[in-house]
């Protein structure tokens, strides 16, 4: 059966990961048995499973083989009891489990530690452990668990949950089997996007009188979809009597003359946050995902079972985006704001003189990169005489991450239209809209725009783990010891990140509009380009955007005036790893654990002890760039000079060790209640960027304060968590039960970023030099950049840096002296704080099938509360800690499932949420979306299926300290599946 989707929800139990799991064959000789597929199969198989069972664990289980309920792993999850998901491009990605997000989540692939890579979409190789279940195919995987108390025999990372994906082995089903599926797919984007294939096959037989068997899996996807969004950056928190660049005007004296234009200006004691760039952002994506596994197994004898298996995926994402936007220079500006104590902008504008050319900014960027994940792996079970088992497992494991274009991971190039009279930003909408009015001759049009600055990105990133444990066991006749369970794991995990930029600070402006082909840029309609959200469609609105030849613009700039010379492969923009990180991380980890069972008085209970040991040692290097000097290239941003060329290579290390004690209880009142107590301590380890070695300067640095740098540390503790956890359920028919469970959770060994200021490198900041000050005083007032570097070109060229333009030496910069004062930095170093959290919240879920129908709805709903939150009234120099990621979640699906029809509408909705804090805070607001599925089976074997993903094109917004500080708002699209699947 295909394409409906169903989940077990609620409080469950699985065996141990080192136990074997046995599958019962139906006996097809039995004309009496009737044989339960697809969305009743899954849910009684998990039914079961929770019921007669240990410990808490979700479990989401295969309807077929080859058919996993969802198309997307991550969107199955999300459906779990306490587990959100995080999207990007449109699709689930990472989850988040019980308020804890990706990195408090540890994956593993048939109980094997995965490594996990990627590289974003911005600068550097992420710090992230968090596996992104995008890189994985639904069709190939035939169960996920989701572990969320700590045991002895589990590996660790994972304070939220450990998640089991569990793929399909060959002596699971006897016989040849099989299952072809294809389908095309499309998302209802701005643009006419095409249908798209998904193919997908699994194969398996057995030999030998059942004794061997081999399995193939194979999945290949393109999927082609746009998207569109608005995005903002803003200012650190001010308060209301702040008055300095970058503020409100705080009288009608102000310095720049515009008190009079700020309507309900923010009290002295208010806090508020004053926009500094905001654009729209139109992204056009192919993604190529291909899957594959091979698995032999051979079962020579009753109590020998040997599996050699290898798995194989590659995710390739290009992905062209298109920019229009505005930035502010916070000198003729006009305002409106909310009252206090957290002040919001209903709008932030600001006017421009006929001689500022002041810039609309035109950006093409594109970003492609590929992620590559192998797993080859062995496994030998035996059981022995006497209930003896022993069980070796073996694994290496790669996932590497790294770009497919010739201009490096990620690259944006810029081009501008000067000429900007005013520019406002209206956040009154749910869509905050932009509009623009330019001077005479400087309309919005291909024949305006100048090439200005680009940035080209290089990033590469590469995770192997080396794992081997040897586990063994004893089972016993006797009740009140059931067994024994005993084993050693080995774990070696080694990462490479490694990132360059080349970055051409030219905001100014290089080739001039009439030397720059007006075919690089198509005119295109904004508003229709964008999605019915609450002001999209303003008549206020910027009027066009352009869709940018980003690639025959680059040719064109490389071949004028050089703009990748450091590149070391001829006509590309690749730059070289300035900064090179190498992490080793050694583990050892004993564990022993025992399972009991007793009576107190007629009720049946059970108890499970555990102890785990691991002992952690890390070597942590890094080859980081070290900057020679500084170069005063744009008002508000200074570069550095020999960086990459000059680098060196430092080492450090650190070493941990942790005892992690498990206890489970559970007890049966009647044969038809379980009662449920759980305590643990589990572990989330340090991200990789926060153990780094070496010092990372942060560009571009700031004339005037602001510069930023940073450096790791190796010596970092994990993050642990004390666990409790507490449920009861009651399974009043065949596949139905109501389940209620609360957990708590005190969370220790927090990471807190210490920061120090002072000079690094001895770098010199050209903007406070004698040279400088000199030009100042010559030119009297206050005058801007651009008048000083040109004063400075006839006066003192010493000092100024000149680039070959058009075939005229050009003045690009302002390069720092010896004798000139220090960049101040702001150094950021990581290390573990004495704060603690406590998070505690209650599980409810209900699953009930009405009667012989066919009908069944799935309920749930999370409850997430934490003691620490973020006070958006603080001024961002007060220090603060909260856990992110802390929300209340739920779930509704209505299925139907009889006579080869299957059917399902779900709803999945998650509360707002702190999604990341610095000095200030950001925040996902709440976000809720329908999808629906269904699938009939005409004839015996085949079967046709259609699914749809938001199909109300729900929306997502985030905001800052006010609801009216905007980061992102983004459109919602839904994305239809329809195909024909043949099993046998």
């Amino acid at each position: 059966m295909a394409c409906a989707s169903v989940v077990a929800l609620g409080v469950a139990a699985q065996p141990a990961l080192a136990q074997a799991q046995t599958a019962a064959a139906a006996d097809e000789g039995n004309s009496e048995e009737i044989i339960v597929t697809g969305i009743r199969a899954s849910l009684q198989k998990s039914l079961s499973v929770k019921r007669d069972a240990l410990g808490v664990v979700d479990a989401i289980s295969a309807e077929d083989i080859g058919k996993f309920p969802d198309t997307n792993l991550a969107e199955s999850l999300q459906r779990i009891t306490g587990v959100s998901i995080d999207r990007q491009n449109g699709e689930g990605s990472k989850v988040t489990v019980r308020g804890f997000g990706p990195d408090y989540n540890l994956v593993l692939l048939n109980g094997r530690q995965m490594p996990a890579s990627g590289l974003g979409s911005c600068c550097e190789a992420p710090a992230s452990r968090s596996f992104d279940f995008a890189n994985l195919a639904a069709e190939s995987v035939a169960g996920v668990e989701v572990y969320k108390s700590g045991r002895a025999t589990l590996q660790t990372g994972g304070i939220g949950s450990v998640i089991n994906i569990k793929t399909p082995r060959p002596l699971d089903r006897l016989g040849f089997k099989g299952s072809i599926s294809v389908k095309g797919m499309i998302d209802h984007t701005f643009e006419d996007t095409k249908v798209t294939p998904e193919i997908s096959g699994i194969l398996s037989k057995t030999f030998a009188d059942d004794r061997v068997g081999i399995l193939v899996t194979g999945v290949y996807q393109r999927r082609k979809a746009s998207l569109t969004q608005f995005g903002a950056g803003f200012r650190e928190g001010y308060q209301g009597f702040e008055n300095n660049w970058g503020s409100l005007p705080v009288d009608a004296n102000d310095w720049r003359g515009n008190y009079a234009k700020t309507q309900n200006r923010p009290g002295a004691n208010d806090i508020y946050q004053v926009v500094q760039n905001a654009g729209y952002d139109f992204i056009d994506i192919d993604r190529e995902r291909i899957n594959g596994q091979v698995v032999l197994q051979v079962k020579p004898t009753d109590t020998l079972d040997m599996t050699v298996d290898y798995t194989f995926s590659q995710n390739t994402i290009d992905a062209r985006t298109n920019s229009i936007g505005v930035w502010f220079n916070h000198n003729n500006t006009s305002s409106s704001w909310t009252p206090g104590p957290v002040s919001g902008a209903n709008f932030y504008a600001e006017d421009f003189g006929p001689g500022e050319g002041k810039d609309l900014a035109i950006t093409g960027a594109l970003a492609a990169n590929r992620n590559i994940n192998r797993s080859i792996g062995g496994n030998i079970k035996w059981d022995g005489p006497g209930g003896l088992r022993v069980e070796l497992d073996a694994h290496h494991s790669t996932a590497e991450s790294k770009p497919t274009s010739p201009y490096g991971s990620n690259s944006a190039v810029g081009s501008a239209i000067y000429g900007v009279a005013s520019q406002k930003v209206d956040f009154s909408t749910k869509m905050p809209v932009i509009s623009v009015a330019m001077y005479p001759g400087a309309e919005i049009k291909a024949s305006n725009i100048r090439p200005a600055g680009n940035s080209f990105r290089n990033g590469y990133m590469k995770d192997t783990i080396n794992e081997v444990s040897l586990r063994g066991g004893y089972d016993f006749e006797s009740d009140l010891i059931k067994s024994l369970d005993f084993g050693v794991t080995y774990t070696e995990n080694k990462v490479r990140s490694a990132f360059g930029v080349i970055q051409n600070d030219t905001w100014g402006g290089t080739l001039s509009a009439a030397d720059t082909p007006d075919a690089l840029y198509a005119i295109t309609p904004l508003a229709a380009n964008l999605a019915g959200m609450d002001g999209s469609q303003s008549s206020a609105i910027i009027p066009s955007y352009f869709q940018v030849d980003t690639a025959g613009l680059v040719t064109l700039l490389q071949s004028r005036i050089g703009i990748c010379n450091a590149s070391t492969v001829q006509g590309a923009c690749l730059a070289s790893y300035g900064t090179d990180r190498r992490i080793r991380e050694e583990t050892w980890a004993p564990y022993i654990q025992s399972t009991h069972r007793f009576d107190i008085g007629d009720m049946r209970a059970n108890i499970r002890l555990g102890l785990r040991y691991e002992q952690t040692r890390i070597s942590s290097s890094a080859l980081a760039p070290v900057p020679t000097g500084v170069v005063w290239q744009a008002a508000n941003e200074m570069g550095l000079i020999g960086g990459n060329s000059n680098s060196s290579f430092t080492t450090l290390k650190g070493k941990y060790e942790n005892w992690l004690p498990a206890f489970d209880f559970d007890l049966a009142p009647t044969s038809s209640i379980r009662l449920r107590a759980s305590y643990s301590h589990t572990i989330t380890r340090p991200d990789y960027t926060s153990m780094q070695g070496g010092i990372t300067v942060n560009q571009p640095l700031r004339p005037n304060g602001g510069s930023t740098a940073g450096s790791g540390n190796p010596g970092l503790l994990p993050y642990k968590s004390k666990n409790i956890d507490l449920s009861a359920e009651w399974y009043y028919g065949k596949d139905s039960y109501i389940s209620v469970g609360f957990f708590h959770k005190d969370v220790s060994n927090y990471i807190a970023n210490t920061t120090t200021q002072g000079p690094l490198f001895d770098l010199p900041n050209p903007a406070q030099g004698a040279a400088v000050q000199a030009a100042r005083t010559a030119l009297g007032g206050t005058p801007g950049y651009a008048d000083i570097l040109a004063w400075l070109a006839t006066n003192n060229p010493a000092v100024v840096r000149f680039e070959n333009i058009e075939g005229v030496n050009t003045p690009t910069g302002i390069i720092g002296q010896a004798s000139d004062p220090k960049v101040v930095f702001t150094i950021t170093q990581p290390g573990n704080s004495s704060q603690t959290a406590k998070l505690h919240g209650f599980e409810f879920a209900v699953q009930h099938s009405f009667w012989d129908t066919g009908f069944g709805a799935i309920l749930n709903y999370t409850i997430v509360r934490s003691d620490t939150r973020f006070d958006n009234t603080l001024r961002y120099t007060a220090t603060q800690f909260a856990v992110t990621g802390v929300s209340d979640s739920a779930n509704a699906v209505l299925y139907y499932d009889k006579n080869g029809i299957q059917a399902r509408v779900a709803y999945n909705w998650r509360d707002g949420f702190l999604s990341g804090y610095g000095f200030d805070p950001s925040y996902i607001e709440p976000y809720g979306q329908f999808d629906v599925s269904a699938s009939w089976e005409f004839k015996k074997g085949f079967t046709a299926f259609v699914e749809g993903i938001n199909i109300t094109n729900a929306d997502r917004r985030g905001h800052m300290r006010s609801d009216k500080a905007v980061q992102f708002a983004a459109p919602g699209y839904a994305r239809y599946t329809a195909g024909v699947r043949y099993s046998f």
